[in-house]
């Protein structure tokens, strides 16, 4: 008859057990990368907890040591730096719009702050709310002129960019108040079905990526 290592009272650690692959499937399944993260640190202790019941402790000590924290360590720092999405706009209107953290060094008398409702805060305010659904974080990265901005929207700095159109009605007066339009152009083809689908009312998306074999272009 074999012998068990368990005792007939023992009934805590099957259930114990259990949570193992109970936790390995809640992490598989997770769509949202930080809860994700916190689901791998319960998955490795329950792991490490394990190993202590069924007598490996230098095992147990070996997953909670170099298994668990060195993966969520790793985890932790790829999603830090991969889930954020980088949006280049002109510093000036940036500023302008108190929308970089420059703004808090310069003088009060320098800039007067736009209302929340200036296009490009609200385009930037809808972006975030867009985004954040896919749990990516909205960077703002300056630069100096449009010229700056589209070179960096080529070399793959940034991902998308924010710049205001021109005005092309020739008949509308110069002292008439135009509502400034924004284009939003971007180099990867997902962030540009993401941005036709979630901002349909949108004036202006641009995609300036490759072509996609089987896409509708604009």
């Amino acid at each position: 008859m074999p012998h068990s290592i368990f005792g007939p009272h023992d009934e805590y650690v099957y259930a114990i057990t259990a949570l193992l692959p109970l936790s390995a499937a809640m992490l598989v399944f997770q769509v949202n990368p930080y809860h994700a993260l916190v689901i791998r640190g319960i998955l490795g202790a329950v792991a490490a907890l394990v190993y202590t019941l069924l007598g490996a402790a230098d095992v147990a000590l070996t997953e909670a040591m170099v298994g668990t924290m060195l993966a969520v360590t790793l985890y932790a720092v790829a999603v830090r730096s991969s889930m954020v999405l980088r949006l280049g706009v002109l510093k000036d209107e940036a500023i302008a719009l108190n929308l970089l953290s420059e703004d808090s060094s310069l003088p009060l008398g320098q800039f007067t702050p736009a209302p929340s409702d200036a296009p490009l805060k609200s385009l930037i305010n809808d972006l975030r709310l867009t985004f954040g659904k896919y749990h990516l974080r909205l960077e703002l990265i300056p630069y100096l002129s449009p010229e700056d901005l589209q070179q960096a929207l080529l070399e793959k700095e940034v991902h998308l960019t924010c710049t205001q159109l021109e005005a092309d009605d020739p008949s509308t007066p110069h002292d008439v108040a135009v509502k400034a339009t924004y284009q939003t152009a971007t180099r990867l083809r997902r962030i540009y079905d993401i941005l036709q689908a979630e901002l349909p009312s949108s004036p202006a998306i641009a995609y300036v990526g490759p072509p996609t074999p089987g896409a509708k272009h604009p």
